[in-house]
Parts: C-alpha cells; structure tokens; sequence
C-alpha cells in the first residue's frame, strides 16, 4: 500500500506540474499579438464536410460557409454520406444559389464514418489545401485565411488548426461544461504545446491541410474512429508540424443531454484506445516529435485511467475503513491541489476568453466533482466495448453519429 500510494501521488502531481505548465504556457501565447502576414498570393483551398442526416443544422452550417471571405479560389463540398433526412434537398438549394458550393453523394460504402468520406472527398479534388468542417460547424467569415496565412509562413507545416468553440453553450450546465473543457483543453494547452515545443494537434474540425501531404501519408485510416489524432501522430512521424491559429474560431454544437454526451465521448475514446493498439505495434508513430505526442496517448489512456482508477478505490476504501491509509495527510492534500489546479486552469480560460461571469465560475467550481469524473467512467465502458466487439467477436466497430438539436427559437 505504501509503494502504491507513493507511485500514484509522484505520477498525479507530475502530470499536475506539466499541465499547469502547458496552461500558463498557453495563456502567454494566447497573450502575444502577433503580426499578420498577407500573403502575395493565397493559394487554392477545398472545403470538405462529410455530412450524414444533418438536415436539423446543414442550412445553418453552409449559411455560415457562404459568408467566409477568403481572398484565393475556394470551393466547398457537402459530402452527402446516403443521407435519408433532407440534407440533399437543403445542399442541392445551396449549391443552386452559391457557384463554389457544391452537393456531392457519397457512393455507398463500407466500413461506413468520416473517414472514408473525407478519403472519397480527397479521391476528386486538385486545390492546394483542404479544410475540414464538421456538419453543425459555422465558422467565423475570416477562419480560412487565417488558418491558410499561419500554414504559409510556419516552414514544414502540414497545415493548421483553429480554435473549436461551442455555439449552444447557454443551453444547460452541460454545455457550459463542456464549452469549459474545449477553452481548455482544446484550446489553452494546445497553444501551450505550441509555444514549448512546436506540436500541434489536429482537431477533427476547423483544420486545414496540404493535399498531397495527406496523399503522401496515404490518406485517412478508415478504421479509425478518432481520424484527427491518428493522423495527427502520422503527421508528426513524418517530420511535418501541425501549428495552431488561435484566432481562426468555428462554432459546433455540443451534446445537449448526457445520452448524447455519452454516446459521442464513447466513440471519441474507442478511437483512442484503437489509436493506443497502433502506438503497440507501429514503431514509425514513435519517431521524431510523434514521440510527445505517443508518450501523452500512453500515459493519459493507459496510466493515467489505470491509477486514477486505483485513486479512487483507495479514497472510498479509506471513507468505509475498508483500507487504512498510510499517507493520509499527503493524499488528501493531494486530491485537493488537483481541485485547486483544475478549477484555477478552467477560470484562466475564462479570463483569457474575457468570458468571465458568476455562473461560469460557479461551472468552474463544480466541474471537478462532476464532469471530471465522468471519464473514468467513460473510459471502463469504451474498454469494454473494445476489447468485446475487436478482440472478442473479431468485428469492425462502426461510427457512431453524434445526434443533433434544433436551434432555440429567439
């Protein structure tokens, strides 16, 4: 018990140091106003947007597509994956009304997702980049050139990625929690990375990316469930740097009840533990600067749920008298700097977003005992269903569309 407790507490409050290091980091880049290259000439840049039964929000997304400014050719495809909803009726009025919007079908296809979807899209277009915007996406009108301009002067970049923001976070404590998680962790840490150590991280939405690069490194895997981070680590391995355009902002619409939060974030975490397998037995995802990123995938998904779970049964052993903690001081002071450095991390992100209020501080102040321990929660029930349906029963898990909602009415 004392070796557990001792091995536990110095990997909590490494991985407490690192992140708060990467946050501080990430509030300073965030703080730097840096000077805006205009480019002589702005290259050519394909708009992809896989797209399946999203009649709810796809007037909204290409509304907001038709309104981007970008001074080069740019083009933008709705990839109809056999939608049954009316999703092709919505982007064939569009593609009528707009010359560089453009309806597409997928042809039918297995293993059915995004991936092979945004491969098909790769399969026609010639533009210099591609852009990727999930369906619900609205993307502020200036988010290409920016991301075009960061990509054009950062020398060996595969592309760019933006800042992912959440458009219906007033709708409940959930997405206020949530839209919290993305200021942070997507957002604030990322640009932390960044400043230290030049690495990037593609977020599966508002990135853009150099074509042949993406052909060269042969396209998306189709099997993988969470494409952004497996290509980002393909990205990484071959020498090519992922940087980030904080001001490039879209705005997504986030799981409005936990059903949908649960089933989205299973999905999320069953591509990463596919990601985890491939860390296994791929030793090019370790080369280079892949390395950080590899060595962050094994110690979140791996160890970090492993002792986190062992954390937890000692606490609540220790509340029942099941256990008699030998390091109680030191363990509770531990679990109340980890609240401590959570919660002042989530406010940092408010400030910095110069979103501050009463109500988002109080989300902050509970988001610790709450939506923080969620994923442990999240993480046993992917595991199951991976090591079952992959391991077990030899299938291909499927893509697990995220359910949408209608905008509230003003």
């Amino acid at each position: 018990m004392n070796i557990l407790l001792t091995i536990i507490m110095a990997f909590f409050w490494s991985l407490l140091i690192f992140y708060s290091v990467l946050t501080l980091a990430g509030v300073y880049y965030r703080s730097k106003k840096e000077h805006r290259t205009i480019l002589e000439e702005y290259p050519s840049v394909s708009i992809l947007i896989p797209a399946h039964n999203e009649g709810v929000v796809i007037q909204d997304t290409l509304s907001a597509m038709s309104r981007l400014e970008y001074p080069g050719e740019l083009n933008i495809y709705l990839l109809d994956d056999n939608s049954k909803d009316n999703t092709a009726e919505i982007g064939k009025d569009f593609q009528q009304t707009f010359s560089r919007i453009h309806y597409i079908p997928v042809p039918p296809g297995e293993p059915k997702g995004k991936s092979r979807v945004l491969n098909y899209g790769l399969s026609f277009i010639q533009s210099d980049y591609f852009l990727v915007y999930d369906a619900d996406n609205e993307p502020d009108p200036d988010a290409v050139r920016l991301l075009v301009e960061k990509a054009e002067t950062t020398p060996g970049a595969a592309g760019a990625v933006g800042y992912v923001k959440t458009k219906n976070a007033g709708k409940n404590l959930l997405t206020q929690m949530i839209a919290l998680e993305f200021q942070v962790f997507q957002l604030l840490m990322q640009c932390g990375r960044w400043q230290l150590f030049k690495i990037g991280s593609l977020a599966g939405t508002n990135m853009l990316l150099r074509r042949k690069v993406i052909e060269e490194a042969g396209g998306y895997d189709v099997y993988a469930l969470a494409e952004d981070a497996e290509l980002t680590i393909r990205l990484t391995a071959n020498g090519y740097l992922i940087p980030v355009a904080a001001e490039a902002k879209t705005w997504e619409q986030e799981p409005e009840n936990i059903k949908t939060f649960i089933k989205q974030r299973t999905r999320w975490l069953i591509g990463n533990i596919y990601l985890l397998e491939k860390l296994f037995i791929s030793p090019k995802f370790w080369r280079k600067k892949a390395f950080h990123h590899s060595i962050q995938h094994l110690t979140v998904y791996l160890l970090f749920a492993l002792l986190l779970l062992f954390s937890h049964i000692l606490f609540v052993g220790s509340l029942l008298d099941l256990f008699e903690p030998i390091y109680t001081a030191p363990v509770l002071m531990f679990w109340f700097m980890s609240y401590i450095v959570y919660t002042s991390q989530l406010i940092g992100a408010i400030v910095v977003d110069r979103e501050i209020s009463p109500i988002k501080v109080g989300v902050a102040l509970i988001m610790y005992f709450t939506y923080a321990q969620l994923f442990i929660v999240l993480l046993a029930r992917s595991m199951s269903i991976y090591f079952w349906k992959r391991l077990v029963k030899k299938e291909t898990i499927k893509w697990d569309k995220t359910n949408r909602f209608k905008k509230r009415a003003v």
